[in-house]
């Protein structure tokens, strides 16, 4: 199974049901290759179509996908959500590459002062930006998917 990118608790996640025909069942095989994990407080059905928000980011970009497991926790369910196409998964990661630097900036305490939120922002790249990576996410398509 690829992988699932935890999503920060503390960045809030919008997860809204979709009517199945809004994402082609076709492309229900690359759901295998990985996309985001977030903690919710409901649980959802394997398969279920959903559409992903983060926003905080942006409230008008949307991700379609669909669950791919569904695990229940002490607080909550912890949901994996698979994207049906390469650029829906790269702008995915990308979304979630914001949030965990935001995240990480808010744990250095860098609140203002821009210099500071971009030296994190910087070093946090440097250390994690290949897990986030377009040429991840090409090599992840390019693997057979066993059904």
């Amino acid at each position: 199974m690829g992988r699932f990118i935890p999503h920060p608790d503390d960045v809030p996640v919008e997860l809204t049901l979709l009517t199945p025909e809004c994402i082609s069942r076709q492309r229900l095989h690359t759901i295998s290759l990985g996309g985001i994990a977030c903690n919710y407080h409901r649980a959802w059905r394997h398969g279920t179509a959903l559409q992903v928000r983060m926003p905080t980011l942006n409230a008008d970009i949307c991700y379609p996908g669909y669950v791919a497991w569904c695990l229940r926790r002490k607080k909550g369910y912890l949901v994996g959500i698979a994207f049906t196409d390469e650029q829906t998964l790269f702008s995915a990661r990308m979304g979630e590459q914001v949030c965990q630097i935001e995240r990480y900036c808010r744990l250095n305490d860098a609140h203002e002062d821009l210099q500071d939120i971009q030296a994190l922002a910087l070093q946090w790249v440097e250390q994690h930006a290949d897990e986030f990576s377009h040429d991840s996410v090409r090599k992840a398509f390019a693997q057979p998917v066993l059904d």
